[in-house]
């Protein structure tokens, strides 16, 4: 059975962070988005806090990326 290895960019985390980043940056537009499609008060606190901690979640990745707090270095 052949050996199969990685190509450097699925070995290199800012390959999938990117990714990830992308998928999140999607969840945060929808979730506003659909702020202003229902009335439903607590909905739209969901929605909106949903952003919000998903917005504080991609910041932490572009730490990672671009290792500016400690933890990162």
């Amino acid at each position: 059975m052949a050996t199969i290895h990685a190509t450097p960019d699925e070995n290199d985390p800012r390959h999938h962070t990117a990714k990830i980043e992308d998928m999140l940056n999607g969840v945060i537009a929808h979730a506003r988005e659909d702020v202003s499609k229902v009335e439903d008060p607590h909905a739209r606190a969901l929605f909106e806090t949903t952003a919000e901690v998903l917005t504080g979640l991609v910041k932490a990745y572009e730490h990672f990326d671009q290792r500016s707090e400690k933890a990162w270095r």
